[in-house]
């Protein structure tokens, strides 16, 4: 790229990584185009000095919208982009309906899809960029109640591999980083869909648990290391499992996972 100063868009910036990584990054010195879906999240970010977005990744038409505001004012020099945005349908998944699946994948890789789709075509001129995803410990493992949720992460997963291999020639480098317990208030805005037994983090995750802040080190390997790692594993629960999944039988993480 000409530019000196490298523009990346986050989604999800309302709170929690999304925030803390666009404050990062605008330190660092980037242009940060900050998104987020509620009004109100908006006039803040906008009183924080960010270019801020509307976009409800549940809304098609929201999503083209941003698209258009984005590429607008990047003019064309979009180095990175961060697909953060996310939430969690979490319960047995006998009581979650087509329609509340339906709208965990719109948001969690439909949106996703549909945005980078709209924004790909402006970084793939330069021969260079950046595309990330904010995917989870639940991208590799599944456990009782947070089945939608980690359904939706696999598949987010399995298309950043699918569109790494595809990018493999441009000099775009996809990545994903997969925390585990980050002390954000995902988990308090958890759509829980058996208010009578709410699905719970077990006690070791919020031993072990990170504040937001410990994504940074490795959403700025990603961003600007030659080589960036194909996933970034934030958290010691999200390395440990990580190593488990790979080493013991399945049966044997069924063991340990099924009251998780």
């Amino acid at each position: 790229m000409n530019s000196k100063i490298k523009t990346i868009f986050i989604t999800g910036c309302s709170s929690g990584i999304g925030l803390v990584a666009a404050k990062g990054l605008r330190d660092r010195g980037y242009r940060v185009i900050a998104g987020c879906r509620k009004p109100a999240d908006y006039e803040r970010l906008v009183q924080l000095g960010f270019d801020t977005v509307l976009i409800d990744l549940d809304d098609a038409n929201s999503i083209e919208q941003a698209a258009k505001q984005v590429l607008s004012l990047c003019n064309g020099t979009l180095f990175a982009l961060f697909n953060n945005a996310g939430f969690g349908v979490y319960g047995s998944l006998m009581s979650i309906s087509r329609a509340q699946l339906e709208s965990q994948f719109s948001t969690n890789v439909f949106g996703v899809h549909q945005l980078t789709q709209l924004l790909l075509p402006v970084m793939l001129p330069h021969g260079c960029g950046r595309i990330i995803q904010t995917s989870s410990i639940m991208g590799f493992i599944s456990t009782p109640g947070r089945g939608a949720y980690a359904a939706s992460k696999y598949a987010l997963e399995a298309w950043s591999d699918a569109l790494r291999l595809e990018l493999r020639s441009t000099g775009i480098k996809v990545c994903l980083i997969e925390p585990g317990p980050i002390n954000t208030a995902f988990t308090r805005n958890v759509n829980q869909t058996e208010q009578h037994q709410k699905v719970e983090n077990p006690p070791i995750a919020k031993r072990f648990a990170l504040p937001p802040e410990a994504i940074l080190p490795c959403l700025y390997h990603a961003l600007e290391s030659p080589s960036p790692k194909i996933r970034y594993r934030i958290t010691l629960v999200t390395k440990v499992s990580a190593f488990l999944k790979r080493l013991l039988p399945d049966k044997l993480m069924d063991l340990i996972l099924k009251n998780k």
